[in-house]
């Protein structure tokens, strides 16, 4: 069964070819903004079902995997900013603190469909103003929930984290592989 990641994000595609190189990318039109939900986590979720079950609709026996990744401060969700203040607020506001940053991922192959959501507890420095300002003009952060990359310029402010590195990253490998494991998909 070929199997397709609902989405376009490079990181993504680079973590799932740990897993296998036998995929196809077909990224999601899923209207994000349609979700509700409880808590940030069980957002992440949401709109790792949605955007899975999208490209599932299109593609009829295909193992389709869609994630999404949220970042929480205070049950506030921080998504991709809107702009460089918005990015600035983010960064602002998660410098010298801790946050949570939530995975959803879910797993369809038209029948059957599972998924689970992962979480990290992440803990920064104090960001520096000339730090934040500089990651800000790179561009880094507009594509990011959150507003960075802990792979990125993040990792110059990271103090501490608790959980699965690639969550933060934006799918969790191990667990994601397990999973498909479990719909007994052909690896090559």
């Amino acid at each position: 069964m070929k199997l397709i990641l609902a989405s376009g994000s490079p990181r993504r595609r680079e973590l799932l070819s740990l897993y296998t190189r036998d995929f196809e990318v077909c990224a999601s039109d899923f209207d994000e903004g349609s979700v509700q939900a409880a808590s940030p986590a069980a957002l992440a979720g949401a709109l790792a079902r949605g955007k899975c079950l999208a490209v599932s609709a299109l593609r009829p026996g295909r193992l389709v995997v869609g994630s999404d990744t949220v970042v929480e401060l205070d049950g506030e969700v921080f998504g991709k900013p809107k702009d460089a203040a918005d990015a600035r607020r983010m960064l602002r506001a998660l410098s010298g603190r801790t946050h949570q940053v939530h995975t959803g991922v879910c797993v369809s192959d038209g029948v059957r469909t599972e998924s689970f959501v992962d979480t990290c507890r992440v803990t920064f420095f104090p960001i520096p103003e000339e730090e934040l300002e500089r990651c800000i003009a790179s561009g880094e952060p507009f594509d990011k929930a959150g507003a960075y990359a802990i792979q990125g310029q993040a990792a110059l402010w990271l103090d501490r984290l608790e959980g699965d590195y690639y969550t933060i990253m934006g799918l969790p490998v191990s667990r994601t592989a397990r999973l498909l494991d479990r719909f007994d998909l052909e690896k090559r």
